[in-house]
């Protein structure tokens, strides 16, 4: 149904609501106003202003004339603000003394003691690798690792793994430091067939090294070692 409304009312309604401003035409009132339409009709000297959904009918002796409008450019949206993306975080090397210490600590074992090991075994490298393929800093051997459940390429696992295995030696030989050396460096079977230390001048020569490089130490991680040749390794 078709509302009459005179011109000031008009204007006032389509500005009051806002609406936006579309490609179409601009009817012109004798008042010098200008109204925003879609389109127009005329008809028995009413005009009937289509503007939205919306009809405004007006005499037509009130509107001078209809000017076409442009279309106008789109309202620029306000550009999306894009969250900053943190850069990563570069993971800091994992030390070897660090988790010597720790290790020793969860077996029950000096630090001092399992890092003197270490040394002689590998000269804390990770990468060490012997002539008879024992690995890492403590010189696992692959059978042997996989016995105690751990990656010997894997830092962490391998001193954890090579740690444990002091402690079950030194256990099984109640606390006998040169067996339990011993039997890391040729096996134990080799040491239960000696009953003690085996006469092997590598595996001496390496007890030897392990306890006096361990009662050298003045405290239990900050003693620095000349490099070492990788040691022949655990449980051979």
């Amino acid at each position: 149904m078709a509302v009459s409304l005179n011109p000031s009312r008009a204007i006032f309604i389509l500005v009051a609501a806002g609406l936006p401003v579309l490609a179409g035409e601009s009817a012109i009132l004798a008042s010098g106003a200008r109204m925003h339409v879609d389109r127009h009709e005329v008809s028995d000297g009413v005009v009937k202003l289509f503007s939205g959904g919306g009809v405004t009918e007006l005499p037509a002796s009130v509107i001078l004339e209809f000017e076409a409008e442009d279309p106008l450019p789109p309202v620029p949206q306000p550009p999306v603000p894009v969250p900053a993306v943190a850069a990563p975080v570069a993971a800091q090397p994992k030390d070897p003394k660090g988790l010597v210490r720790g290790a020793a600590l969860r077996s029950g074992l000096p630090p001092a003691f399992v890092e003197s090991v270490a040394r002689t075994e590998s000269a804390m490298n990770q990468h060490a690798v012997s002539p008879k393929g024992a690995l890492g800093v403590m010189q696992l051997m692959p059978e042997t690792a996989r016995k105690l459940g751990a990656d010997p390429t894997d830092l962490e696992q391998n001193i954890d793994a090579g740690t444990r295995l002091l402690r079950d030696l030194l256990v099984r030989y109640n606390g006998d430091v040169v067996k339990a050396l011993a039997a890391y460096n040729a096996g134990e079977g080799a040491v239960d067939r000696y009953n003690g230390l085996p006469p092997y001048p590598e595996t001496q020569n390496y007890v030897n090294k392990v306890i006096h490089g361990y009662l050298a130490q003045p405290n239990p991680v900050s003693t620095e070692s000349t490099p070492r040749e990788p040691h022949s390794g655990a449980a051979q």
